[in-house]
């Protein structure tokens, strides 16, 4: 006898829980989907699918440019940033639609409204409340600011992709890979671009030579970078403009203050303390390897664990769970060698160690790097370069990393991540003939490991 109203009941329609909806409905169980805000979650709506738009935008600027080396005769040019938006919205909405056919035709219902757990196996949604044997916590995160004076006159990403307007001067502050890349969306499209992180260099966690180099490019291209410096204060005036009192910098005067300095779990709210879930410090729900919270019929995956916060992994994660529960295959979801890409200008494609990394992990490491100039720049003139860097364990000379900053650099570090998942070592990768003339031959013409770094020192 059935006691529950649903078999599974998923809090958040995001690309977790849309996944474990979809195939836990798949295997025969009854489903129940929650949500409050948009379908399809953060990536869809406010992440990497808009981001990706705006970032094609805003290269059209370089590309109209570099087309006179090629011989075209490109007239004035001239951007609508409401234009772009309008046409952004119109694919978001089809894609929303897209992710309610998929929970419907998978025969999982929706239920519009916050989810709120008041015990172990219900659900309140909007004052409507369901039963369910097993729960998944699939709310992911939310940007946020910090407090500080003036800090209600900020926006974050989330807000940025509805202006109404491009404004002329943007300063960024944060240090990540969604501010990177809204330093090159705003700069492409126009914008003075003023970028301001705390640390003494951004992108913290990738790998030393990437952020250096990228570093590099963006102020070649006019974008101002400010590192070892803070916000004090943002003021507004009376023309609308903002005042920023800045460490070490002094006061600047922008059109627009936009924080990309973290997301957090989007668990307020979300009635774990009635449930006996468990969070940790940084409010993320805590969950063992199989996504267990410490309460044993209720689960989380994606951002709102705090891991990974990658779209694809909480789709692993979602679909990996909803088997698990309900048609046990043994499948899981490893987490090394996850490849990822930074759609800054230049963009970046990653997976694997970091030399740091690497160089505390083995015992011995080589790499291999170097730097080039896209062919695509050679008849443009165009003042910008690439990077390619392995890194190699030295006693199998297994690739452990692979970083590419440059044109294309995340489409060719899929196809590499498959062959480093799967072992490849070097010899692999110079026994691999490159296609020519590309610019990912590159990295399977690389001979000579660079010195070490004691070497360098003494060179």
């Amino acid at each position: 006898m059935r006691t529950y109203d649903y078999d599974f009941f998923v809090m958040g329609a995001g690309s977790g829980g849309t996944r474990a909806a979809r195939v836990a409905a798949g295997h025969g169980a009854r489903v129940g989907v929650a949500e409050d805000t948009y379908l399809g979650g953060t990536c869809v709506n406010v992440g990497c699918v808009p981001k990706k738009l705006l970032t094609y935008g805003a290269h059209f600027a370089e590309d109209f440019e570099d087309a006179a080396g090629y011989g075209w005769t490109v007239g004035d040019c001239h951007h609508s940033w409401a234009r772009m938006v309008a046409n952004k919205n119109i694919e978001i909405e089809r894609l929303n639609g897209v992710y309610e056919q998929l929970i419907k035709s998978a025969g999982a219902d929706i239920h519009w409204g916050r989810a709120c757990l008041i015990d172990r196996h219900t659900v309140d949604v909007g004052g409507r409340r369901f039963t369910a044997e097993k729960i998944l916590i699939a709310v992911g995160g939310w940007p946020f600011v910090p407090d500080f004076p003036g800090s209600e006159h900020a926006i974050t990403s989330n807000d940025a992709f509805y202006l109404p307007e491009l404004p002329k001067r943007v300063l960024i502050v944060g240090g990540g890979y969604i501010a990177v890349e809204f330093a090159g969306i705003f700069h492409g499209l126009g914008a003075k671009v003023i970028q301001l992180y705390r640390g003494a260099l951004f992108l913290r966690g990738f790998d030393d030579d990437v952020r250096t180099f990228l570093a590099q490019e963006m102020i070649k291209k006019g974008i101002d970078l400010r590192f070892d410096a803070e916000v004090q204060s943002v003021t507004r005036k009376d023309n609308g403009t903002f005042l920023v009192d800045i460490t070490n910098t002094g006061t600047i005067e922008t059109d627009l203050v936009m924080y990309a300095t973290g997301r957090k779990p989007n668990t307020a709210d979300l009635g774990h303390d009635a449930a006996g879930v468990a969070l940790d410090a940084h409010g993320a729900v805590v969950v063992d390897g199989d996504w267990r919270t410490n309460v044993d019929n209720i689960y989380a995956v994606g951002d709102v664990t705090n891991r990974i916060q990658l779209t694809p992994v909480a789709i692993q994660e979602g679909h990996a769970l909803a088997d698990a529960l309900f048609h046990p295959s043994g499948k899981t979801v490893s987490y090394d060698y996850v490849p990822s890409a930074v759609f800054s200008n230049p963009e970046i494609g990653t997976v694997g160690y970091t030399e740091a990394e690497a160089r505390a992990r083995y015992d011995g490491v080589d790499i291999y790097r170097s730097t080039y100039r896209p062919m695509k720049y050679t008849m443009s003139g165009r003042d910008a370069r690439g990077l390619m860097k392995l890194v190699v364990a030295r006693d199998t000379q297994r690739v452990v990393g692979l970083h590419v900053v440059g044109p294309a650099a995340g489409e060719m570090t899929q196809g590499f991540a498959v062959a480093i998942k799967m072992g490849a070592t070097k010899q692999d990768f110079d026994a691999t003939i490159g296609i020519h003339p590309t610019a990912a031959e590159e990295l399977v013409t690389m001979r000579t490991p660079v010195p070490n770094p004691e070497q360098r020192a003494r060179s």
